[in-house]
């Protein structure tokens, strides 16, 4: 790990634990205790209930509660980012969906009625990114999108979240016959990245920096309606086998001097 300007050593290396090693997450102190209140849904890392008569003792004794980062995570990780600005390059796997022709959606409706279409693409989309272990980066405008960090979802984050964006485009309605209620692409970009917190104690978002994200964006804006663009560096990861049989494209993406080859889904 190198430090960087303005991030010391140690605040590297505990960012390293939380988002590459995982170790912080196992490390979680309450663990022993917090598995045995009582309580049906989770925080997947340390065990805190969210729900019934466990989940009042978790808040009043550990302000726990379910994370705006990912909701099967408690707000300990919101709790990290605040009290530790910085973060760590590493290799990440990013999902971004895009809604297709949006502007031409809002013109054909109310208000309300394409605030209802948003927030049910928004529902559905967090709930894949959240079951599938993402850190939920931005749902914002007519754009979702979930970062696959190693620390979280394990080395096979580019297949997870390939998944991911095949179940996004499947709960929209991509795969039936009735076609989609909502038209999407999806791109899925994996590299190296820097990712952390930005800013002054305070900040408790975690986002990604550098020319993965941009890349991983520009291919959800490329990708047809019900198509996913995977990126040569993320079906390298996910492994090659897995889209043998997939069209490929030379993409000419803006902001990129080369061109960007992707594997296409479905091919």
């Amino acid at each position: 790990m190198t430090e960087k300007p303005g991030i010391s050593a140690q605040t590297t290396e505990v960012w390293h634990k939380f988002l590459v090693s995982g170790e912080f997450l196992r490390e979680a102190r309450q663990r022993k205790f917090l598995k045995f209140l009582p309580g049906h849904t989770r925080c997947k890392a340390c065990y805190a209930p969210f729900d019934g008569a466990g989940s009042t003792i978790a808040w009043h004794l550990y302000h726990k509660r379910p994370s705006n980062m990912n909701p099967h995570l408690c707000t300990t990780c919101e709790d990290f980012a605040r009290s530790n600005p910085g973060g760590v390059e590493t290799e990440v796997s990013l999902l971004f969906a895009d809604v297709r022709g949006s502007t031409t959606i809002a013109e054909g409706m109310s208000p309300v009625d394409f605030r209802n279409l948003i927030n049910r693409f928004y529902t559905v989309a967090t709930e894949i990114l959240a079951d599938s272990a993402a850190i939920i980066d931005k749902i914002i405008g007519d754009q979702a999108s979930g970062i696959y960090v190693p620390g979280f979802t394990g080395p096979d984050h580019a297949k997870i979240a390939f998944e991911a964006g095949k179940q996004i485009l499947e709960r929209t309605g991509h795969y039936s016959t009735e076609g989609p209620w909502i038209p999407l692409g999806v791109g899925i970009h994996t590299g190296t990245a820097f990712v952390g917190s930005l800013g002054s104690k305070g900040v408790t978002d975690i986002t990604v920096l550098g020319d993965v994200a941009n890349t991983a964006a520009r291919l959800s804006s490329s990708a047809g309606v019900g198509e996913i663009y995977i990126s040569e560096a993320a079906s390298r990861h996910a492994g090659y086998d897995r889209f043998a049989n997939l069209e490929q494209r030379e993409l000419e993406l803006k902001g990129k001097k080369n061109k960007t080859t992707v594997n296409v889904f479905p091919g």
